[in-house]
């Protein structure tokens, strides 16, 4: 078990009023019939004409059997399995040693389980199932979602790169005042990009999506903001590296290169940004090493987005100069993985990227990953993006949501310099002043969960 657990109640699904509980019920069930569906339309496509495609044909609907049964599992409430070797990295233990702790307790079901272990579990024996196939082993089962959401948001995108080009030409700011509300604008940018979540948001339509990427949303609904102590910080880094701990991929992944793209481009601060990964398909649509290469393709491919998304040639052209200009800076190693970007699923990354798929919440880091850790103290800011990093920032519990965010933190308190950048799609949140929870509930009941709003925290390494 964990070697810090959090002094309050963590979030699980057998509180009925929680969004833990709603996850399990519906949201996961709607995902993994979306996996079902995707491996039925494929294999309705082979014509098993050949010994491979029937070797294909017929673990595809072993796939779907398999699926099904995890849903059947999890809507009748089952034990969870222990995890089987798969010939992924060597993270069976991590999750099965956890198993064994909460089986002691009764906690080993799916509505029993705490919420962040369940999910955790779900998409790792997910990977499982596919990790063993012949034929489907390199799958992605979320990338035809992943690519339609980002072709989606080409109006978005072209605006951001349209806004972002205009500051290159204009050079790089020595005016302090410019450069904090350019940074600021920036960091809101990226924000506000993490509103479209595949994994939450189980059925959008193209305007709801050009809608969420509108970052235009003001400073009313970011509940807890340290855009100021966050500017503190960078007035006093020169060259610094910049860690990104990524979430999403496509259009929020986007975001993220482009505040990266502000920082080596046109701030005195930044020299390099290194983006972390995730290396299996995790929480449909988070960014692994080719979702990365793919988003600085599709930018420079005048195919990708549709004829009638509403480009006007300005835009393909600001796309076009930022894919060269960002691909340029991943061969000058101003944009870098943490992994080998020919790194493919079931490849070995090591603590570095590993890490990020198993079950720990990050106060772990310390005592579980000392060699990640290790590594981002190198960089002089983590950026945390994200829902999911929040939730292992904070222990996935029922804080008081007034509770510090650096007491939230556990034994990762003052070991990096964090700055989380989170809108808000779980229960869980910390570091709001006295009286804002009163007030938001008032404005909107689902305020925890819908997206709608935001905490910015920052955190700094002790001196």
């Amino acid at each position: 078990m964990p070697s810090w657990t959090p002094p309050v109640p963590l979030c699980s699904a057998s509180q009925k009023e929680s969004f833990a509980y709603e996850s399990t019920v519906k949201r996961w069930p709607i995902i993994l019939t979306g996996v079902v569906d995707e491996l039925n339309k494929i294999n309705g496509t082979l014509s098993g004409s050949n010994d491979d495609e029937q070797a294909k044909m017929a673990e595809g609907k072993q796939l779907i059997n398999d699926i099904s049964g995890l849903i059947y599992e999890m809507r009748h409430d089952r034990d969870l399995s222990p995890l089987q070797a798969t010939g992924l990295p060597d993270d069976t233990a991590a999750y099965n040693d956890e198993l064994a702790q909460l089986a002691e307790k009764g906690e080993n079901k799916w509505f029993s389980a705490p919420w962040l272990f369940a999910e955790c579990y779900l998409y790792r024996r997910l990977r499982g199932l596919f990790a063993v196939t012949k034929h489907w082993n390199l799958f992605d089962p979320f990338a035809s979602q992943k690519l339609s959401t980002w072709r989606s948001s080409a109006v978005g995108a072209a605006a951001l790169a349209k806004s972002l080009q205009k500051l290159v030409q204009e050079g790089p700011v020595n005016d302090e005042k410019k450069l904090k509300l350019d940074l600021l604008g920036m960091l809101e940018v990226d924000l506000w990009g993490n509103a479209t979540d595949l994994s939450l948001l189980t059925s959008l339509t193209h305007e709801e999506i050009q809608q969420l990427q509108s970052v235009e949303r003001g400073q009313h609904f970011v509940l807890k903001t340290d855009f100021e102590r966050t500017w503190e910080h960078f007035k006093t880094l020169k060259d610094a590296r910049v860690d990104i701990v990524l979430d999403n991929s496509g259009f929020e992944l986007y975001t993220d290169m482009v505040l990266a793209d502000w920082l080596v481009t046109l701030s005195p601060y930044v020299s390099e940004v290194v983006f972390h990964p995730k290396l299996i398909p995790w929480f449909v649509s988070d960014v692994q090493p080719h979702d990365f290469l793919i988003l600085l393709d599709t930018l420079d491919d005048a195919s990708f987005f549709p004829a009638d998304s509403g480009l006007t040639e300005e835009d393909r052209t600001a796309f076009r100069e930022l894919a060269a200009r960002w691909k340029r800076y991943v061969k000058e190693g101003k944009f870098r993985l943490s992994v080998p970007t020919e790194l493919k699923m079931g490849d070995k990354g090591g603590e570095l990227a590993d890490f990020w798929t198993t079950p720990h919440g990050f106060a772990e880091l310390p005592a579980a990953a000392p060699q990640l850790l290790s590594e981002l103290q190198k960089a002089s800011l983590v950026i945390f993006k994200g829902d999911l990093n929040y939730r292992k920032l904070v222990g996935d519990a029922w804080w008081p949501t007034t509770t510090p965010f650096d007491d939230a933190l556990g034994p990762l308190r003052g070991k990096i310099d964090i700055l989380s950048l989170r809108t808000c799609k779980a229960d869980t949140v910390v570091g709001l002043p006295e009286g804002t929870e009163e007030r938001v509930e008032k404005e909107d009941p689902k305020w925890r969960i819908n997206g709608k709003y935001a905490v910015v925290s920052f955190s700094p390494r002790d001196s």
